[in-house]
């Protein structure tokens, strides 16, 4: 690296441009009467080029990362210094001034300019990667892929990568910056073994079932493997650089498309109400409407520690966030409508429930009509007494063809919400039904978790149970979408994907654990109350309709429609705090009639 400042290098550069441009003119040999004509012109060269180096901001740039932005940058200083000095030879009257020098000069200059950044760059990059004794890693991925990772992990002092893996057996032999294609997935283990590399960074673990099945495959043979994080991941603390693959990276959701125009006039300068705040919906939904610019994020939960937690995220996270944090029960009707009356929220988004089946089964059955449908009903209520523009439902495929109460339970709350949608006119009432939701509370995948921790067994209810599964931001973000999308009364669907075996689930978790099915077992026991070995999004008699969104659709609801309030009301008053499940039962039926007890 030269000692001079970078404005002097690049003078001399352009200097000796301007005279090689002079001596290619006259075929290297320059006339004695054209001497005094270059010297004369070198005069006015150089300041015009310093002028047009440094007004465009060419210093700016640090040499040694040196790309495409910086040389288009330093292209256009050189046709500006260009331009600059033909006009100052123009208004100087140099005589017998060869025009074809101001055609070589810049050519010249831009090539000795350029060749000088290349070269620095060239030469930290090599003296870097001398240097560098960081961990081996194997890249897996296309080319293309591979490419994205080799920049991502450009200067990184922990690893050292020494060669790709393809998913693509036809690039095999090829190589990508002096990095070999060493095989494809299926040769992932030997490589590994031949090469002694214990590390491999993913650069996209969805994929084809035969791509998530010989990554599997690799882990088990003791390869740790890796991934970068998502760009919405990058702004989170600790989610700098590679880390381990996770479920949900196998199981491949895209990434949702969000309106962001749309849910920013949506949420900029309004109050948001979110109830059940504290669970794993309704967390995720604060955090993503914290993103909107909101006046105020009004959080109710009827859990202490839950609503604290999230107090304490809010304020670390977004310290701009005028949150308010409320302990608070749905079925309290006069505590909701205080609340709603105090912020009179634009958006209400109810997202308290009872969600788990079994549970709610066996004695539990009156507390998941109150909580689901009574709450429901107050949630609604309150949102169209203020005056609320939006009120969007958080409900689940459990709700289609249900065989349990929790199930019945949220069919007979989207019901209510239609029927809500008749009596207030001036709000928007939407629900949105999705599936499972991969790391949520009460979900298979934290009890997964631990059981794998304790050595297992890793408990499965039934060998041919199938799920649909999404991640917790993505179920998030669609539930903001649909609720910026909905027309009054219509149900949501969300695309849940290609739905999964909760065993070859538990499979994942295991294998992606470092343990094999020999050191953890997996036991089977059973449909529990209320489970069906199959979930459903739509009804026997619904079907659906496109939207804008591709990742959601509206269903067409069979005829039954919304529900009368009083109906619900009338009925918990007559049952009393103790109602017969058989009775609560028999009740649901003549409200839900696809409502099949299991």
């Amino acid at each position: 690296m030269s000692a001079l400042p970078p404005l002097a290098l690049d003078l001399l550069l352009v200097l000796l441009a301007w005279w090689a441009a002079f001596w290619l003119r006259f075929n290297l040999d320059i006339p004695d009467e054209y001497l005094r004509v270059a010297l004369h012109g070198s005069v006015l060269a150089l300041p015009a080029h310093a002028a047009a180096l440094w007004g465009l901001g060419v210093y700016r740039q640090v040499w040694r990362h040196t790309g495409l932005p910086e040389l288009r940058r330093l292209v256009g200083a050189v046709l500006l210094g260009a331009v600059l000095t033909a006009a100052l030879i123009l208004m100087a009257r140099v005589a017998d001034f060869p025009r074809s020098v101001l055609l070589l000069h810049p050519l010249l200059a831009l090539l000795l300019l350029g060749a000088a950044r290349v070269g620095q760059r060239l030469y930290f990059e090599r003296h870097d990667g001398a240097a560098r004794t960081g961990r081996p890693l194997l890249v897996v991925g296309t080319l293309n892929e591979a490419a994205a990772v080799l920049r991502a992990l450009k200067g990184s002092s922990q690893w050292r990568v020494v060669g790709i893996v393809s998913p693509l057996a036809a690039e095999k032999g090829r190589s990508l910056q002096n990095l070999p294609v060493l095989g494809d997935l299926s040769a992932l283990p030997q490589v590994c073994r031949a090469l002694g590399v214990r590390t491999a960074l993913v650069a996209s673990p969805s994929g084809s079932a035969a791509r998530r099945d010989a990554l599997l495959h690799s882990v088990e043979g003791g390869l740790t493997l890796l991934t970068l994080p998502q760009p919405d991941d990058w702004l989170s603390a600790g989610s700098e650089g590679p880390r381990k693959v996770q479920l949900e990276d196998l199981l491949g959701r895209a990434p949702v498309q969000l309106d962001v125009r749309g849910l920013s006039e949506l949420f900029a300068g309004q109050t948001v109400l979110v109830t059940g705040a504290g669970g794993s919906i309704g967390a995720e939904l604060c955090r993503q409407i914290a993103r909107f610019g909101v006046a105020r994020l009004v959080c109710v939960d009827m859990s202490e520690i839950a609503i604290y937690q999230l107090e304490q995220e809010l304020r670390a996270t977004h310290p701009q966030l005028q949150g308010l944090y409320y302990t608070a029960n749905v079925r309290e009707y006069e505590r909701l409508r205080a609340l709603a009356a105090q912020h009179r929220p634009a958006v209400v988004f109810h997202a308290a429930a009872y969600k788990h089946v079994p549970l709610m089964e066996d004695g539990n059955e009156v507390e998941a009509l109150r909580t689901n449908v009574l709450g429901t009903l107050h949630a609604a209520r309150v949102a169209g007494e203020v005056g609320a523009a939006r009120f969007v439902l958080v409900s689940t495929d459990k709700a289609v063809n249900p065989t349990s109460v929790m199930g019945a339970s949220k069919r007979l709350a989207e019901r209510v919400v239609q029927g809500m949608a008749a009596q207030w006119p001036g709000t928007q009432f939407v629900a949105v039904r999705f599936g499972n939701v991969l790391g949520s509370s009460g979900s298979v995948v934290p009890l997964f978790t631990q059981q794998i921790a304790r050595g297992g067994p890793v408990t499965v209810t039934h060998p041919e149970m199938v799920r649909y599964f999404m991640t917790i931001p993505e179920a998030a973000q669609l539930v903001l979408q649909a609720g910026l999308m909905g027309r009054s009364g219509q149900i949501y669907v969300l695309d849940m994907g290609e739905p999964v075996k909760i065993v070859e689930l538990a499979r994942m978790m295991i294998r992606l654990s470092g343990q094999t099915e020999d050191a953890v077992p997996i036991a089977f026991t059973g449909l529990r109350p209320g489970e069906k070995l199959y979930e459903e999004l739509l009804a026997d008699d619904e079907t659906t309709e496109p939207t804008p969104h591709p990742k959601l659709r509206v269903a067409k609801l069979g005829a039954d429609g919304g529900l009368a309030a009083q109906v619900v009301e009338q009925w918990l008053q007559q049952a009393g705090p103790a109602p017969a499940a058989a009775a609560l039962r028999a009740w649901l039926q003549t409200l839900v009639p696809e409502y099949r007890s299991r």
